[in-house]
């Protein structure tokens, strides 16, 4: 039986819709839309354009959109200074830091000094404490997005043994909370792991997030597991216009005859990155009024 391939892209569409109305209400009760803001430190190709389509699909829904662009040899404090300012700004009621920043920059430092409320990376130490006690919290956008995509395709979670291939902070330890808090039994693989094939066949739900081309094969994978792919690696390839393609961590072609669905690259995690970041922002906003 062919797999469910899960459609990153349909399940955006459609919760940007959701979202889009959850904009227009905000700001029909209050008389101003909800605000997003991105601080971008240098020019990195790839921040540049994921904060172009960050910023035109917070737009598209009815925000009130900021992109702060500072040159690469912007100073720490200088990013501080500023991250100070967006605490302190009503208009705004999200913003974030986007990855990677130049080395004379610690990122750890500009996740802490944002305020908690408008954290919509959830990467601030306070909003990842308050993942692992399971309160409530903005959370890392990736991982959310997983989450969302198995609700929305009714693929259960409680009770399955999900194995977690990756330890980041932005996708692998976020994603083994989520998991564990939706009553999942929650492995988590590494570098380090030892048999780790042995591990991987185990799992109900696998979700690999390890940054290395197709490392997942067939015979890593046991029949009937659902197989989310969190890779995002660029190929050189001639025979495509922009002289690269786009793969994930998962060998798709062997891997998905196996599956009860998969995710593909490109098409399946992506999307949602965004769509979770937007979610994240309004629902800061409409908690902003909660405590403000």
């Amino acid at each position: 039986m062919a797999p469910i391939v899960i459609d990153g892209n349909v399940v955006a569409a459609a919760l940007r819709e959701e979202i889009r109305v959850d904009v227009a209400r905000f700001q029909t009760q209050y008389g101003y839309p909800a605000g997003l803001a991105v601080i971008l430190v240098g020019e990195y190709p790839a921040s540049v354009t994921y904060v172009r389509n960050k910023s035109r699909y917070s737009q598209e829904l009815g925000m009130h959109s900021e992109v702060h662009q500072l040159p690469a040899s912007t100073s720490e404090d200088e990013v501080l200074q500023l991250i100070d300012r967006l605490n302190r700004d009503a208009r705004i009621h999200g913003f974030f830091v986007q990855m990677p920043v130049p080395a004379q920059i610690r990122p750890l430092h500009l996740q802490s000094a944002i305020d908690p409320a408008k954290d919509v990376d959830g990467l601030n130490p306070v909003n990842v404490g308050r993942l692992v006690l399971n309160e409530p919290c903005l959370t890392a956008c990736t991982p959310l997005g997983v989450i969302e995509l198995l609700k929305r395709y009714d693929l259960p979670v409680a009770g399955k043994h999900a194995v977690v291939l990756g330890r980041s902070n932005i996708v692998g330890k976020p994603m083994a909370n989520l998991l564990l808090h939706a009553n999942a039994t929650v492995t988590i693989c590494h570098s380090q792991t030892r048999n780790l094939a042995e591990i991987t066949r185990q799992a109900e739900i696998l979700v690999v997030a390890i940054g290395k081309t197709e490392m997942v094969t067939g015979e890593m994978v046991q029949a009937g597991t659902v197989v989310i792919d969190v890779g995002m690696n660029r190929i050189e390839d001639s025979s495509k216009k922009s002289g690269f393609r786009l793969t994930g961590d998962v060998k798709y072609d062997e891997v998905a005859p196996l599956a009860q669905a998969i995710t593909p690259v490109p098409g399946g995690v992506g999307p949602m990155t965004i769509a979770m970041l937007l979610s994240n922002t309004i629902r800061a906003a409409w908690d902003s009024k909660k405590t403000g």
